[in-house]
């Protein structure tokens, strides 16, 4: 008989507060957004990271799609997302893409992808492809990138800024303390200096970044954090709760109440973001149209006062 290796308690789920109970998805909608993405060949982060919000969001038919396979060459100890060998480059994903985005209807879509650190590019020429397919099919809509961090990929960040997004987005995740643990593969300074160069070589561009909460931060490792980003004068903040995708994922450390992220949301806005979401069930790309929208009018309204 094959052993088998317990589960150490410490990594037991522990059941959800009422907060983030959210039902399961069942829509028309829903079961339409999803054979969309089968029909076309595409991954969905929605999906491959278990995302709660996913029965709202795909309900309005804004699913976030992940380019470049659904394999990744990293093992963060939060994410869902399956880790291996990738396979080829998908050459038509692009099309594929921007078919989707323009059978869904999107004004503004959130285009992702798992870290490809086997490319010589990282794969930062197929991001390229895929944000000028979204221009050709679709004009008007707004393009929100979520890139990996292309380590030690030189100028890769540079290629995607170029093709001009309306928005780059790429997440810190969580306080440099806890890198060692939940993100190993990423440095933190690496990822900051990419909002950073983002900003230095195209100031028009939008940046944003995202925090997980409840993996054992305190709350002045997390305003440290602020500063930081405020330094490379990152724009948009996302601050949500971590869930653990299985028991084998970093730990739950705490479930965080609402009121924190009021607070939370409160000290972001004081220190100058042009928009803060900022609630448990906060993710990178949820409800990033409306707030598309509004950190638009927040840049008009800052540049009416200089």
């Amino acid at each position: 008989m094959t052993a088998v290796t317990p589960i150490k308690p410490h990594n037991l789920r522990q059941p959800k507060p009422p907060w983030l109970r959210v039902k399961a998805p069942t829509s028309p909608e829903y079961a339409a957004t999803r054979r969309l993405m089968r029909e076309l060949n595409l991954h969905t982060v929605c999906e491959e990271a278990a995302c709660p919000n996913i029965g709202e969001c795909w309900k309005v038919k804004h699913a976030t799609m992940m380019i470049l396979g659904d394999i990744c060459t990293r093992a963060c100890a939060f994410c869902n997302v399956k880790i291996g060998k990738p396979g080829a480059v998908d050459a038509d994903e692009p099309a594929h893409v921007a078919t989707a985005v323009s059978t869904l209807g999107l004004t503004h879509v959130v285009i992702t992808s798992v870290d490809r650190d086997d490319l010589d590019d990282g794969g930062a020429h197929h991001w390229v492809q895929v944000i000028k397919a979204i221009r050709r099919e679709t004009p008007s809509t707004t393009i929100e990138v979520l890139t990996p961090d292309f380590r030690k990929k030189l100028g890769m960040v540079d290629l995607v800024a170029a093709a001009k997004p309306d928005v780059y987005n790429h997440n810190l995740e969580t306080v440099p303390r806890l890198y060692r643990t939940v993100r190993a593969s990423a440095r933190y300074y690496t990822s900051l200096r990419l909002l950073e160069r983002v900003k230095e070589i195209h100031p028009d561009l939008f940046t944003k970044s995202g925090l997980m909460v409840g993996l054992g931060e305190t709350k002045e490792e997390v305003i440290q954090v602020m500063d930081d980003m405020r330094a490379a004068d990152v724009d948009f903040l996302t601050i949500g709760q971590y869930l653990q995708p299985t028991p084998r994922h970093a730990a739950v450390e705490r479930f965080v109440p609402p009121e924190e992220f009021v607070e939370l949301q409160r000290i972001a806005t004081v220190k100058g973001f042009l928009q803060v979401s900022a609630t448990p069930l906060t993710r990178s790309s949820y409800h990033a149209d409306a707030d598309f929208q509004r950190l638009k009018a927040a840049r008009a309204a800052h540049l009416a006062l200089d």
